[in-house]
């Protein structure tokens, strides 16, 4: 771990990324790619020194209130955060100033949170995001080994509707020749279904590849999977979308299924959700 000074937190997008790098291990983890420019090892974690008070300032300077978005490129509850609680002041600062919240992370930590996330779901919206990739857990374990496995984020899930607080799920990535079975995919869909989740996002069954992220995940291959690196090269070469080739039929059911249990799975219609900003009582704020 290390810190560094940032003058900036949200992106003009209001995203934000409180950390940079990650521990998680996840073999497929696209954030690794050369394209990012990361200038320290991925697992040497950058913390950005002072950021909830630099989110504040940006805040305070908002002409009116939005959805704020964290977790797609690091996610904001790995280990660090339970000594560090960077996330946990951000989201003090997001309630206070009456945002809403669009959070995305694989870990059941953030249950630590869900005061906060109540209080800003009264408040306005606050969606919970988290990634299913394989309903196997043991396979879990192994290409995402140190996150809460499948069954533990189905759970969350669960507490998150228990708490009247909308949730989405991010079907991505499938690993072809690993898990794009039909098995694999209404196991993950039967969750969604019994969590009550308002969409899924899902860009096709396949995974997505490129330099940094692609050795990472050939290496990985080649210590869990032997022979499964050789099929991605002779199917796919240097391929940055590498869809499966069962996709067609997977799609055909994934859609079938989320008619059938009334979610959204529209990529336009999910994102317009996700950052519709919704006002559900009247707010004594900076803005009034």
């Amino acid at each position: 771990m290390h810190y560094a000074d940032y003058k900036t937190i949200l992106s003009p997008q209001n995203g934000m990324n409180l950390y940079r790098g990650c521990t998680h291990g996840c073999i497929y983890c696209d954030s690794r790619s050369k394209c990012y420019q990361f200038t320290h090892a991925f697992e040497d974690i950058e913390v950005k020194r002072d950021a909830a008070n630099i989110l504040e300032a940006q805040l305070k300077r908002k002409r009116s209130p939005c959805m704020i978005g964290t977790g797609s490129m690091c996610d904001p509850y790995i280990p660090l955060e339970e000594e560090l609680n960077i996330t946990r002041a951000c989201l003090e600062r997001i309630k206070r100033y009456g945002f809403g919240l669009a959070i995305l992370t694989k870990s059941a930590r953030i249950l630590r949170d869900l005061d906060l996330l109540r209080a800003i779901n009264e408040q306005t919206k606050c969606v919970v995001q988290t990634t299913l990739t394989t309903f196997d857990e043991t396979l879990c374990k192994t290409i995402e080994p140190n996150v809460s496995t499948t069954r533990e984020r189905f759970q969350m899930l669960e507490r998150m509707r228990e708490a009247g607080i909308p949730t989405v799920v991010w079907l991505c990535p499938t690993l072809p020749f690993l898990n794009d079975t039909e098995e694999n995919l209404l196991g993950l869909l039967d969750y969604c279904g019994r969590a009550k989740v308002k969409g899924i996002l899902n860009f096709g069954f396949g995974v997505t590849l490129r330099e940094g992220d692609r050795e990472y995940f050939y290496a990985a291959l080649d210590r869990s999977f032997p022979g499964v690196k050789q099929r991605y090269i002779r199917t796919f070469g240097n391929a940055y979308v590498c869809n499966s080739p069962n996709n067609a039929r997977l799609m055909r059911i994934f859609t079938a299924e989320c008619k059938r249990l009334g979610i959204l799975y529209k990529t336009d219609e999910v994102f317009a959700y996700l950052w519709r900003f919704e006002t559900r009582q009247k707010q004594i704020t900076l803005f009034e």
